[in-house]
């Protein structure tokens, strides 16, 4: 299996976190649709929105995050 060079780990970490944190988070506003049986489409729907929103703003924001935590940790 082909693995993405180390240079764009930085994306890839941007990627897997901003995608499971917006799955979680849709899961959590879907529950009231459980009762509805429609849980699992709002999901999706819920998840796809957000996440799309979410992936440059993760991706974007990290560095800055990264160099604040840094200052504040040393």
């Amino acid at each position: 299996m082909p693995r993405i060079p180390r240079r764009y780990h930085h994306f890839v970490f941007g990627i897997l976190q901003s995608g499971l944190t917006c799955a979680v988070a849709a899961a959590i506003a879907s529950f009231p649709f459980l009762d509805e049986h429609s849980f699992t489409q709002h999901w999706m729907s819920s998840w796809m929105i957000s996440w799309g929103l979410m992936l440059p703003v993760v991706v974007l924001a990290a560095p800055s995050i990264r160099r604040l935590t840094d200052s504040l940790t040393k």
